[in-house]
């Protein structure tokens, strides 16, 4: 074990019960940095950034999301088949450069956005933010956090919504084969055929780190593992947040499949897992197992599943095709064999109604008890026999997706999470400075009625940055 755990509960207000966000006494200007942005994006990181980009336009907030087009055409290659969104009030920068593929693998190795630091100090500059809070960062490397150009009125964040800050492969998914209790990482960075990042081994992540205000844990367990992994920081348990749909949307959308049927989605990756529920569900009853996603395990999968004719491959489906999807399953099932850190798959489960039945293992316990919306296991006997369970009692498949419901509709809410970051912001601000700045200052407009969210409409728009 190395250093000590500590993980602070927030003590700046906004309990589950009351969950409306504070109004501002003017628009806050707010910068989102992360390496990945929908639609060039592959998991749900990104997808908690543009939700948060949304809820904070909505509360008449100013945001600027900044992105790296280069680092996900460097994994995928292909251009995504939907374009940067346009929303009031939201700015995306897609960043790209001339030298494509090395921009982030120079960042990679060194730990500095060297190609893109020229562009991304004059966003910053031109935005002048209250606020800067960085979230997945791994491509642009740790220097990002102390770039110059950001007022020195700004608070920084960063959410880990992965271990990269003490991982060089992201996952504490050891050699690629079970989950990581003591260190190796050299070894193991090479059995991921990766190169080691010599910047690991020098004072650069804690120098950058200073940096930061506050560092927000979506779970429990993941401030956890930060500190035992060595990272000296202290972490802000701060739950993720969906949106809920309204029950009578979810009661009218027919179902997308002529079976009762159990749902995967996700990424199909190794540390997924999703060759456990293959082998099993010779197992199950008389339910299919659709499994929505791609990744580079999918050949072999379905392979592994092609006897079984109660098992379908979906693909990749766009958020809003998966909600009927997960409105009329029995259970989404969770088996990961990593440490999840706060999956997105369980809050959207939940907010559509769909118990899950997970694996055992970091975050997801602490989700499913917290909520009491789905069931846990550990072997291959306990998850035949909850999904039996569900198949055999609609009533207790309902009671649990309405627990799960009413959990995202409370504690992991948007409003919830609003009325957690506000305080927040309020609370570190008067820590650093004293005061609120933008409490003590004058606005310059007010929260303006003209759009459907408060946000003048044209303010909406999208940019390319490109550096040499």
């Amino acid at each position: 074990m190395h250093g000590s755990i500590r993980v602070r509960q927030p003590t700046f207000g906004a309990s589950a019960e009351d969950v409306t966000p504070a109004r501002m006494p003017r628009p806050l200007r707010v910068v989102l940095i992360t390496t990945f942005y929908p639609p060039y994006s592959f998991g749900g990181d990104a997808v908690h950034v543009q939700l948060l980009a949304h809820a904070l336009t909505d509360a008449g907030h100013r945001v600027d999301v900044v992105h790296c087009v280069d680092s996900f055409r460097t994994l995928r290659g292909r251009q995504p088949d939907d374009g940067v969104e346009l929303r009031p009030g939201l700015t995306v920068h897609s960043l790209r450069s001339g030298f494509g593929a090395l921009s982030p693998l120079l960042s990679q190795q060194t730990g500095a956005p060297h190609l893109k630091a020229r562009v991304l100090q004059k966003i910053i500059a031109e935005c002048e933010p209250d606020v800067i809070h960085f979230h997945n960062v791994s491509l642009f490397g740790p220097e990002v956090m102390s770039l110059a150009g950001a007022p020195r009125s700004a608070l920084k964040l960063y959410t880990t919504h992965e271990y990269w800050l003490v991982c060089p492969t992201h996952q504490l998914w050891k050699y690629e084969a079970q989950p990581c209790e003591t260190r190796d990482c050299l070894r193991c960075t090479l059995h991921a055929r990766r190169p080691p990042q010599l910047w690991r081994y020098t004072d650069m992540l804690e120098r950058c780190a200073r940096e930061i205000d506050v560092f927000l844990a979506p779970s429990l367990f993941a401030a956890t593992m930060h500190a035992r992994h060595g990272f000296s920081r202290s972490m802000v348990h701060f739950p993720l947040f969906t949106t809920t749909p309204p029950s009578a949307t979810t009661i009218c959308v027919p179902s997308p499949h002529p079976r009762p049927y159990c749902l995967f989605a996700g990424r199909l990756e190794p540390a997924k897992n999703v060759g456990s529920l293959i082998d099993a569900w010779p197992r199950m009853p008389d339910v299919d197992l659709l499994i929505a996603g791609t990744g580079s395990e999918e050949t072999r999968l379905r392979a592994r599943a092609a006897s079984d004719p109660r098992i379908r491959f979906l693909g990749q489906l766009r958020s809003d095709e998966l909600n009927a999807y997960y409105t009329h399953c029995v259970a989404c099932l969770v088996p990961s064999a990593w440490y999840e850190v706060f999956p997105m798959v369980v809050l959207e489960a939940f907010a559509h109604g769909a118990p899950v039945v997970a694996h055992d293992i970091g975050a997801l316990a602490e989700m499913v008890e917290e909520s009491g919306g789905g069931v846990l296991y550990r072997t291959e006997d306990e998850m035949v026999a909850a999904v039996a369970k569900l198949v055999a009692s609609p009533a207790l498949r309902s009671a649990l997706g309405a627990s799960g419901r009413r959990a995202v509709q409370g504690a992991w809410s948007a409003d919830a999470y609003l009325a957690r970051y506000h305080a927040l912001l309020r609370a570190t601000a008067r820590r650093r400075f004293g005061d609120v700045p933008w409490d003590a200052s004058v606005p310059s407009q007010q929260f303006l009625p003209t759009g459907h969210n408060g946000v003048r409409p044209e303010l909406a728009h999208a940019t390319e940055a490109r550096d040499a």
